[in-house]
């Protein structure tokens, strides 16, 4: 509850019955006439005004903080053409990659779990976040020492004078030991503002390392669908280079056969020098791929090119994907929980700057012994002891306390408009993405179609030319057309996992059966 005018009349009428009622129980003939009062009164305006502290130590000023609304969609986008894989209204499978049914990949994947580097630097930063929040709710708590010393001392002579009479001129022990202990009284709910905002700011620390946990997920399996996907192009290149050698065996023929010209020849093995050249761009893209994987996994360079240099298919999308519910995304997607959390600190941190305003009372004691001879210390006689509050209220501080206020409620304000922000990409990321996956399944069937008429095309032009009918231009024209579309087929093919891993990372999901596992390490 925040803190109110009520309490503060209440706080103000009691102090004046606390200190007569004190006056009353330890000085009956005080002059004071305010405090003539029975005792029986005394005391229930000490129990007013006690009940009146423990009343204000459950208040709290500043602001409350509530979950902010963001605009929801109720349902997701409907592409214009359908493709052949859909997406379905249940529920997100968390271990999303696994539905490519690649078990290089998923294995992968649990690797990069373990050892990226980028995950356990994000883990550091959630360890250092915990504590920090220990450090700031320790305020909450009442402080102890004990603490103890002998020192060998002797007071000068032309200023303390020593305790033996012989000013300074004699030195003596001084034995001294003692507990201590200080709790500052919470009543306008400071600390306990301090507490929400570190709170606050561990839940940012999480969902930065979830949002990370997700983004080597997306990375790992991006990475290694684009590396099947070279490695199909490259084998696509290489059977486009085998035919285009093939046609440089028949030219030859044909030239020595007098049917065929020194022209043919040329454009055929030119024809195969130029697919050739197609093969160490692919082969470079095939290193820097396995090296972005190696990193991925804290691996040095090339130290998975062993077990990832064999061709392998592209993993494919199920007929059906999952993507669960709209209305779920806030509580899947960590920069969206991020956002809200740093917008909660920042709310809280407003109940700080204001705590600052109010007074801050201390309860603070100690006890102990302090002798100039060991045998009496710890007898009766060495007793020390203090006890009491200690009351501090800023007066004037050139406007810093409001300046502060100020900055608070101008971060909060930023928080709230960041958290808008956020909510608002994803969900332009979420329909991005669903475009993309759709399109790209829709190009990758128009390309396997334009592939299968390019082979006839390309089997007929050999045929022709064979036989005389064609030029040995229309068989180099039809098999560069075919080689152009084949490896659009596999981009497109590879082009369409790829989507589906980008809105799966849109979606916020993988990270909610994972993310408690490795917080533990």
């Amino acid at each position: 509850m925040s803190f109110s005018d009520k309490h503060r009349s209440l706080w103000r009428g009691s102090l004046l019955p606390l200190e007569c009622a004190a006056l009353t129980d330890f000085s009956a003939a005080s002059p004071l006439s305010g405090c003539k009062r029975p005792r029986h009164k005394a005391l229930a305006q000490s129990a007013v005004w006690v009940f009146s502290l423990f009343a204000l130590g459950a208040c709290t000023v500043g602001p409350d903080f509530h979950k902010p609304e963001s605009p929801q969609v109720t349902e997701w986008a409907k592409p214009a053409k359908a493709a052949a894989s859909q997406v379905v209204n249940e529920t997100l499978g968390e271990r999303w990659w696994e539905v490519f049914n690649d078990p290089k990949l998923s294995a992968l994947s649990q690797r990069a779990l373990t050892d990226n580097l980028d995950l356990k630097l994000a883990s550091s930063r959630l360890q250092q976040s915990r504590a920090v929040r220990q450090v700031v709710t320790a305020d909450r708590y009442p402080t102890t020492a004990v603490g103890g010393g002998y020192a060998r001392k002797r007071n000068s002579g032309e200023g303390l004078m020593d305790p033996s009479g012989n000013n300074g001129n004699a030195a003596f022990n001084l034995w001294d030991g003692g507990f201590s202990a200080s709790w500052e009284l919470d009543f306008w709910g400071r600390v306990r503002r301090e507490t929400e905002a570190a709170d606050a700011t561990l839940e940012v620390a999480e969902n930065d390392r979830r949002g990370v946990l997700l983004l080597v997920l997306a990375d790992t399996a991006q990475n290694y669908i684009q590396l099947r996907g070279v490695q199909n192009t490259r084998a696509v290149t290489e059977q486009n280079l085998d035919v285009a050698r093939h046609s440089l065996k028949l030219s030859q023929l044909r030239l020595a056969d007098g049917v065929a010209t020194d022209l043919d020849v040329a454009e055929a093995a030119a024809q195969v020098a130029a697919i050739e050249s197609r093969l160490p761009a692919l082969e470079q893209r095939q290193a820097q791929l396995i090296n972005a994987l190696s990193l991925l996994m804290g691996e040095p360079p090339q130290a998975l090119a062993a077990e990832l240099s064999s061709d392998a298919p592209v993993p494919q999308t199920p007929r059906q994907v999952a993507i669960g519910l709209p209305s779920q995304l806030a509580e899947r997607r960590p920069d969206i929980r991020e956002a809200e959390a740093r917008l909660h600190a920042a709310t809280a941190s407003i109940g700080v700057a204001k705590g600052d305003f109010y007074p801050r009372i201390t309860l603070s004691g100690n006890v102990g012994s302090q002798a100039m001879q060991l045998s009496n210390f710890g007898s009766w006689g060495s007793r020390a002891f203090g006890i009491g509050p200690q009351f501090s209220l800023p007066l004037f501080d050139g406007g810093r306390l409001r300046g502060v206020l100020n900055l608070r409620e101008a971060q909060q304000q930023e928080a709230a408009i960041a958290y808008q922000q956020t909510v608002l990409r994803a969900w332009h990321e979420i329909d991005d993405q669903l475009s993309a996956y759709n399109a790209s399944q829709l190009r990758r069937d128009s390309l396997a179609e334009a592939v299968r008429q390019n082979r006839v095309a390309l089997q007929t032009a050999q045929r022709q030319y064979t036989e005389g009918v064609v030029d040995f231009v229309n068989v180099l024209t039809v098999q560069s057309a075919l080689l152009a579309t084949q490896e659009q087929w596999v981009e497109s093919s590879a082009g369409v996992s790829l989507a589906a891993v980008g809105l799966y990372r849109a979606l916020g999901g993988g990270w909610q059966s994972l993310y408690p596992l490795a917080a533990q390490r």
